[in-house]
Parts: C-alpha cells; sequence; structure tokens
C-alpha cells in the first residue's frame, strides 16, 4: 500500500501537549480549542456506540444498549441524535438550539452529562454545525457542491452515538454531480472517544487503507474534527438480529478474515490494559458536581475498581488467546446490511467503525461481540438505551459462532486440529475476555459521563456494565 504516517500527520498540527491545536478547516469555521489541566490531550476518533433505554434503572430488564458509536451508516436510521472526538472543550461564540454543537466541548466542571434530554433526543441540526458542514462539503468534494448556496445545501442527523456525531449531508434533488463527486456523504463529527493523539493519526491510516481495499467505506475528506465517507445505503441493523443463525454465521466469518489482516501498526498486544490502565487513571481523579452522578460515582467506587483491575489481568494472563489484529467494537451499530439485494447474502454485512481496532487478543473480540448481545442503543427515552441480560447468548449460540469463525479459518489453511478441544477452549477464551469488555467500557462511560455532551446516561450504563462483570465473574473465573 505505501502509506505513510507522515502524509497524514500534517493534518494534526499540535503546538503543544497543553497549548492550542490548531485545526486547518475553512478560514470561516475556525474555533479554538481549550484544554482543561484536569485530563490530558485526548482525542476521539470515529465510534459506534449508540445508545437507548428503557429505565433510568439498572435493573435487569432495564439495561439498553449504547452503539458505541460506529459509523452509522444507516439510510433508514430515525434522525435522531445518539456511541466518541475532542475531549476537550472546543470554544466557541454561540449555540443555537438546545443540543450543543458537536464542536463545542463539554465544560468539565459541571459534569457534562445530557441529562436534560429526558423527553426525548433533538432531530435539529444547530446552525454552527450546518455551516461548518456545508464549508467542509464544499471544499473537499468540490465539483457540484462548490455551485450550490448554503440554503439549497441539505444536512440531517442519522446518528450521533456514544462516541462520534453523524450526519447526511446531500446535494438538493435538482442538483446532479458533474464529475465524480458523490450526490451525499456522511459527515462524521468525533465525539469524546479518549484515545490518545497517536490513535487520532492511526484510526485516520486504517480507514484510508481498509477504503482502497474496499473493506470499508470510502473516504473522502479528513479534518482535525472528523472526516467524510462514503453513505452506503443499508438497511439498519437491530440488536436482535444478532442471534440470527444466518447473521451470527456471517458476522463470524467477516470476523475471521478481519483478523487474518496485517496492518502497518504496532503488533505488540498493548491496546486493551493500556487503555483500561488510562481510563482508570482518569476515573480515580474525577471531582463530580452533579450530586445524582456523585451519588452514582461513590457507588461505583466501592467496588474497589484498582483491586478489580488486578484480579482481572491475572485471570486474563492465564487464558491462552492469540494476538490478532482486531475490530474491538463489533456490535450491530458497527455491521452494516448492504441494500444491493434484497436478501442477506454471504457479502451482504460489512464491518465498520475502525477507531479502536489494534492488534489485541483475539477472546476480547468474541467476548466484546457476545456481550452486545445485551444491549440496545436505539431506546430513544433516557437514559437512552436497554439492556437484556438474558440475551447473552447460550452455550450453543456460541459454538455456532466459533464454528463458522473457525471454517473459514480452515478455508485459509490446511492445519488440522482437534476441533472439539479448540471450540471448548475458545469458549472459556470469549466469556472471561467478556470481562474485560464490561470493565473497559464501564470505565469509558464514567468518563463520559463527565465530558460528554452526547444524550446518553453514561453513569447508568456504566453500573450496569460493572453489573454484569460481576454476574460473568461468577460463571467464568
Amino acid at each position: 500500500m505505501g502509506f505513510r504516517l507522515s502524509s497524514y500527520v500534517w493534518l494534526f498540527r499540535l503546538r503543544s501537549f497543553t497549548g492550542k491545536l490548531r485545526l486547518s478547516a475553512s478560514s470561516r469555521c475556525r474555533v479554538r480549542p481549550t484544554f482543561h489541566s484536569s485530563f490530558p490531550l485526548l482525542f476521539a476518533m470515529q465510534s459506534s456506540r449508540n445508545v437507548t433505554t428503557t429505565s433510568n434503572s439498572c435493573g435487569d430488564s432495564v439495561l439498553g444498549k449504547a452503539e458505541r458509536p460506529g459509523p452509522g451508516l444507516f439510510s433508514n436510521m430515525s434522525p435522531l441524535t445518539q456511541k466518541k472526538g475532542v475531549a476537550s472543550a472546543l470554544v466557541v461564540n454561540e449555540t443555537i438550539g438546545r443540543t450543543p454543537s458537536p464542536v463545542s466541548g463539554a465544560n468539565c466542571d459541571d459534569d457534562s452529562e445530557a441529562e436534560s434530554f429526558r423527553d426525548g433526543r433533538t432531530e435539529d441540526v444547530d446552525r454552527e454545525t450546518r455551516i461548518r458542514a456545508f464549508a467542509w462539503c464544499r471544499d473537499f468534494l468540490s465539483g457540484s457542491w462548490k455551485t450550490i448556496k448554503e440554503d439549497e445545501f441539505q444536512i440531517s442527523i442519522v446518528s450521533g452515538g456514544l462516541s462520534n456525531l453523524l450526519y447526511l449531508c446531500s446535494l438538493p434533488d435538482h442538483v446532479h454531480p458533474v464529475g465524480e463527486e458523490p450526490h451525499q456523504v456522511l459527515l462524521r463529527i468525533y465525539g469524546a472517544i479518549l484515545q490518545g493523539v497517536d490513535s487520532l493519526v492511526s484510526e485516520s491510516v486504517m480507514f484510508a487503507i481498509l477504503a482502497e481495499r474496499t473493506l470499508g467505506p470510502k473516504l473522502y475528506g479528513i479534518f482535525p474534527e472528523g472526516r467524510l465517507e462514503q453513505y452506503l445505503s443499508n438497511t439498519r441493523m437491530r440488536t436482535d438480529q444478532l442471534s440470527d443463525p444466518a447473521i451470527s454465521a456471517e458476522i463470524a466469518t467477516k470476523l475471521a478474515r478481519f483478523h487474518e489482516m496485517s496492518m502497518p501498526f504496532n503488533k505488540e498486544p498493548k491496546w486493551l490494559f493500556g487503555t483500561i490502565n488510562r481510563y482508570m487513571d482518569q476515573v480515580m481523579k474525577l471531582n463530580f458536581v452533579r450530586e445524582t452522578h456523585l451519588k452514582k460515582y461513590k457507588k461505583l467506587m466501592k467496588l474497589d475498581l484498582p483491586a478489580e483491575l488486578e484480579s482481572l489481568r491475572a485471570l486474563l494472563a492465564a487464558t491462552p488467546s492469540p494476538v490478532v489484529f482486531c475490530h474491538n467494537d463489533v456490535q450491530e451499530g458497527n455491521v452494516l446490511v448492504l441494500e444491493d439485494s434484497g436478501s442477506v447474502s454471504a457479502e451482504r454485512l460489512m464491518l465498520i467503525d475502525f477507531e479502536y481496532s489494534s492488534y489485541n487478543y483475539r477472546g476480547f473480540d468474541f467476548g466484546n461481540h457476545f456481550c452486545e448481545w445485551m444491549y440496545d442503543y436505539t431506546y430513544n427515552q433516557w437514559p437512552f438505551y436497554k439492556a437484556t441480560p438474558e440475551n447473552y447468548p447460550t452455550r450453543e449460540q456460541q459454538l455456532h459462532f466459533i464454528r463458522n469463525y473457525l471454517a473459514e479459518q480452515r478455508r485459509r489453511s490446511n492445519i488440522t486440529v482437534d476441533q472439539t478441544q479448540i471450540e471448548e477452549d475458545m469458549i472459556i477464551e470469549a466469556n472471561r475476555y467478556a470481562l474485560a469488555s464490561h470493565f473497559l467500557w464501564g470505565l469509558w462511560s464514567i468518563i463520559q459521563a463527565k465530558i460528554s455532551k452526547i444524550e446518553f446516561g453514561y453513569m447508568d450504563y456504566a453500573q450496569c456494565r460493572f453489573d454484569a462483570y460481576f454476574k460473568q465473574k461468577k460463571l467464568f473465573s
């Protein structure tokens, strides 16, 4: 491929880790970010944790799913803001409408979880976002996009997820492309994904590589605040479809192919515990102002998370799992069902949202995916997610997934093995690494409660993930 990191680095010019970030967007759309001293400089990549819930509590019948925001390229998704951009504040002069501008940041002193949206998600695109989106489309797509006026520019909310904000940008019906520019694109504005500066560069390179290999959507433009992607007509996958045998088999096949890829990134499995350690350090230093947040935070702190982390680290050290290139966020929001044909064939699914992808232990992809069977992030009332613990895959459903994964591997090699023993080992591997999934996303959600402006019950979700962690631990430790 010949991709050189240096060719992407210019996009993200930093003057210092404590100073200002220069944004290379159109001059009429410049904003100045400021960084709070209580957090290290964090950048968000794309993400697809979309969230929905049926209640405020964490009861078994109430938990919801947050679509870890992955590129939500869903043509039939209702235009509601829903799971990661710059974790610090981007200062702007004003925000129009009740929804904070996605390029405006969270005030780390007012506990930014958007509890004011208990009456549902907003559907309006604020004025500032519209202006900036129009400028990005005009400058990066060119062609017909340079001929239209701002009042002709069409933009609607597709999904914001738990990490990113997603918008469908379109030319008016009477304007047709004059060259190869697309008629519509997906605009992704990074949310608070809590990854490092290196991650922002790496994920951009990764997205470009996968686009070139036709393993992901095309990339039309990239800038510090987000990117413009190919909009793929598709049917949005629902959480309950993950248990469909045909769909589960197809996801397993796609994941096996993903794991076989060789990517130009560090091959050491540093991502999992490196990320958990980073999140843990931040969680232990948080100071919540809002009383409801403070009570929930104190309840979580009684779990003695640092000690629990050491227990988890020891358990996984004793659980063999090969290092492969992992997606790290395989949930229904990150699986597209393309609409090229009337049925879901072997080639109708596409994995998307690679912001968390890295070399990692294979078991995490299995365990994380199985956890996602329980969470529905499309619920449109507070806290915007619904959890159904009884939907965690049964042993037979797990074996069905694993057997299809192994079948794809065998097609690519001539190795003969004792499959029965491998299946048993992989069941243990997947379910122990599911603990790591609960732990990581639980910590992630606590931090998001402090800094994110996305409409989601992050503190409730964190409690739900840790509740699930301890239930799972009793069964597989």
